[in-house]
């Protein structure tokens, strides 16, 4: 697939996939972008548009769960679209060890009527957001894609059982072409200050949660743990600038078509940072000492994620470009210029907002 095709894409409104939406538009992609708004702004909206000036007129966005499969049915027959890029779910490990049954409704459901409507109107092509988190506690790093699945967590878990089911479909019906992309840990933001990470409520990652200390919505940092076998005793993640990550969905469209079948393909940086790290390194984005507090472990977190991403290279021609400085610059000049998100929103989460691996905080 290239410039010219249409994608339609779920949870465009996220944090990933809004990134994503204005790297496809500017690439020259038509893009119909689908969210319910449960966890992110129409605002946001508003922000591809600007962010992608004229190429926004590429463009079309409605408004809709899901798990809504006569609606989203009635969308692909409207419209000829040439493969899916599917975000839509809640997202958080804590949470979803608190919310369990409201992850497996959310991020199961979502990613079965999804494939019912593709199956009914087509087409057979999809990009489905997974996360490195089920790997949960690993023997190796860094993780390649065939390490041994071992979730700790509702969220992986449900990441997982939809790898399975997409696997599973893809043997059932061979014309389906599928690659999971597992995520390690999107931050960041675009560079122009206009787009990146505004959650509803309090936010359940470790660098959303930064950025509001930042700016002065939150007192301190929590620090889930720091008796981990790391090299500071805090949990050590593969962070990965979220405009990459935006590129790596860019670059599987791209390779779609190159094999049919279910592919897994993991996108990080293969370099590790650990919480204390990723503090001091925005603490020096920011120009301040940021206020921390160590506390008791998270349920569902384990001490390191790290990416092997040699398969993404040979598979895609894809690799991270951007390092942990432009991260946290890039993320604190989001949330400077947009010191109480794009509206000030309430809480709540749901499908509509984009996966995202899980990491301490």
């Amino acid at each position: 697939m290239s410039a010219g095709s249409t994608v339609l894409v779920t949870g465009a409104a996220g944090f990933i996939g809004s990134h994503t939406c204005v790297d496809l538009l500017t690439a020259g992609y038509r893009v119909i972008g689908v969210d319910d708004f449960s966890n992110s702004s129409p605002r946001a909206v508003d922000r591809i548009r600007a962010v992608a000036g004229e190429a926004s007129a590429g463009l079309e966005f409605v408004e809709l769960d899901v798990r809504d499969v006569a609606a989203l049915g009635k969308l692909l027959s409207a419209t000829p679209v040439d493969a899916v890029v599917h975000f839509a779910a809640r997202k958080a490990v804590g949470e979803s060890v608190t919310m369990p049954v409201e992850y497996y409704d959310t991020n199961i459901n979502a990613t079965l009527r999804l494939v019912e409507a593709m199956h009914e109107h087509g087409p057979r092509r999809l990009i489905f957001s997974s996360s490195c988190s089920i790997h949960g506690d690993v023997d190796v790093i860094p993780i390649r894609e065939d390490a041994p699945a071992k979730p700790t967590n509702p969220y992986s878990r449900t990441k997982w059982m939809c790898e399975q089911i997409l696997a599973d479909l893809c043997v059932a019906e061979p014309d389906w072409q599928v690659i999971a992309l597992r995520y390690f840990n999107p931050v960041g933001a675009h560079p122009s200050g206009l787009l990146g990470e505004d959650p509803r409520g309090i936010p359940n990652n470790l660098m959303p949660y930064l950025q509001q200390v930042a700016v002065g919505r939150r007192e301190f940092l929590s620090v889930f743990g720091d008796d981990y076998p790391t090299s500071d005793g805090t949990g050590v993640r593969d962070y990965i600038h979220v405009m990459d990550l935006a590129e790596g969905h860019r670059a599987a469209l791209a390779h779609i078509g190159d094999v049919p079948g279910f592919r897994v393909v993991n996108l990080g940086t293969g370099t590790g940072t650990s919480v204390r790290q990723l503090l001091d390194a925005f603490g020096a984005a920011c120009e301040r000492e940021l206020p921390y507090r160590v506390v008791g472990r998270r349920a569902g977190d384990v001490a390191e994620l790290v990416a092997d991403p040699t398969y993404a290279a040979e598979a895609l021609g894809w690799h991270a470009r951007r390092g942990l400085g432009e991260m946290c610059r890039d993320a604190w000049e989001f949330q400077r210029r947009n010191p109480d998100g794009y509206d000030g929103s309430g809480s709540g989460s749901g499908v509509g907002a984009d996966a995202e691996a899980g990491a301490s905080a």
